[in-house]
């Protein structure tokens, strides 16, 4: 049989081959590196989005570091007020924490089911510790939704049982069905609210200014998410453990 003639390698051919070669090789590690980049991006932003980094320091402490500076306490303190929601806890108590929160914000969710429990116990129950809580609705309209309705369950006096009712029974962030009037109204008239009252005052926005003042005035004090937390003027940030409250309260009950 006649033998299969074989083709010639020019020198063309080997270059071309080279240059392939490395241009695969160099795409292949730009692969690598974009991966990594990548989920150094994810890591962080979830790191941020926890507030896990952020503790109580002194703005100088921060200076240092070449973060961002903490607000000053005393300044905090001269713009900071109780808003109108009820106080829970002793009236004179030497300490004083105000929350920033979003209704629908998990990290928020996560405080109130993780850490609040054990603050109230330790602190807010035996009379050592005011807590406050402020509207800070800062997650798209769904959010403003449900800081009206908290607003208007607070003109029934029921403004703590709403509060639960909505941590209690929140849904993944993507999820806004329950933030209507129909839905809220419905589960204002299962806390013993005149759902007739609340239906109207929802739907009228009624406390809607409450609502973007309280928002504002966490900005004038250095809020930019959520949970945000003032103890006696000195900044948390985040869904942080019972240790980091424990901290920072009884340094400020030794004062």
């Amino acid at each position: 049989m006649p033998r299969a003639e074989k083709k010639s390698l020019t020198l063309g051919d080997i270059f071309t081959k080279i240059s392939n070669f490395r241009a695969n090789q160099v795409l292949y590690v730009l692969l690598i590196v974009a991966v990594f980049l990548i989920g150094y991006l994810v890591a962080r932003v979830q790191f941020l989005e926890k507030g896990s980094s952020q503790t109580s320091v002194t703005p100088t402490q921060t200076a240092q570091t070449g973060q961002p500076a903490l607000p000053d306490p005393k300044e905090v303190l001269k713009n900071l007020t109780a808003g109108h929601f009820p106080v829970k806890g002793n009236a004179s108590a030497k300490v004083t924490v105000v929350e920033f929160a979003d209704f629908r914000c998990p990290f928020c969710e996560r405080f109130f089911t993780d850490t609040k429990p054990q603050v109230f116990k330790d602190y807010v129950d035996t009379g050592k510790v005011k807590f406050i809580f402020r509207n800070y609705q800062f997650l798209g309209d769904a959010s403003v939704v449900a800081g009206n309705a908290a607003e208007c369950a607070n003109e029934q006096g029921k403004f703590w049982e709403f509060h639960d009712w909505l941590y209690k029974n929140q849904p993944p962030e993507s999820d806004t069905s329950i933030y209507n009037v129909d839905s809220l109204t419905t589960a204002a008239g299962t806390l013993g609210l005149n759902t007739d009252q609340f239906r109207s005052c929802l739907s009228a926005k009624k406390y809607a200014d409450n609502v973007t003042r309280d928002m504002q005035e966490g900005q004038k004090v250095g809020t930019s998410g959520t949970p945000t937390f003032y103890i006696n003027g000195r900044q948390l940030v985040g869904a942080q453990p019972f240790t980091a409250f424990k901290t920072v309260i009884d340094e400020e009950l030794k004062k």
